[in-house]
């Protein structure tokens, strides 16, 4: 009868496989994992990302000035712009005095801030208004010789008037509004944009 030998290296070896498999399906695994958490991670820092830009975009559109026409207006103190206004759809109630201004011109910059007396709804026409509502227009006055420069439709440069200046009307937290004024002439009533 023959013996049977326990000893055989043969058998040794499909132990030793079969354990080095498993150690190659465990880095697999652990392999996978970190990438996966690296993808999530990346996923929800673009998804971040993505909703600030939106959040940060719709504050630029909605809290902005729509104007729909500007005119030369003569007060006592001069000559102003009276713009005819409203605000761009989405947004909030805007108080005036966050609201400020600033007319470029060669002759320099005239900036200021609104104050509610320079703010009057259309539908009545009185100056006052400290809140501006976002479903009404408003009719807006802008001193174009304030802060030492006089931007006003009436302003020469070097002897001639000025023929174009642009503005810049700038809401709070919100956007910003820029109009180009094209200045054929600074009699009362006169067109600009």
């Amino acid at each position: 009868m023959k013996s049977i030998n326990n000893e055989d290296p043969q058998n040794d070896t499909v132990a030793a496989i079969g354990i080095g498999a498993m150690i190659v399906f465990i880095a697999l695994i652990l392999v996978a994992a970190v990438a996966a958490a690296v993808i999530i991670q990346t996923a929800e820092q673009l998804q971040q990302n993505a909703q600030k830009t939106g959040e940060d975009t719709a504050d630029n559109m909605a809290g902005k000035v729509m104007i729909n026409s500007i005119y030369v207006d003569t007060t006592a103190a001069g000559e102003d712009y009276l713009l005819y206004v409203r605000l761009a759809p989405g947004s909030e109630a805007t108080t005036t005095t966050t609201i400020s201004y600033q007319v470029f011109c060669p002759n320099g910059v005239a900036e200021g801030e609104l104050l509610a007396s320079d703010v009057a709804p259309m539908t009545t026409g009185t100056f006052g208004v400290a809140t501006m509502a976002p479903s009404t227009g408003f009719i807006m006055t802008i001193d174009g010789n304030n802060g030492g420069t006089d931007c006003s439709p009436d302003a020469q440069s070097g002897g001639n008037p000025i023929a174009s200046a642009q503005l810049f009307i700038h809401v709070g937290k919100g956007g910003t509004t820029y109009e180009t004024l094209t200045i054929d002439s600074s009699d009362a009533g006169s067109r600009i944009v």
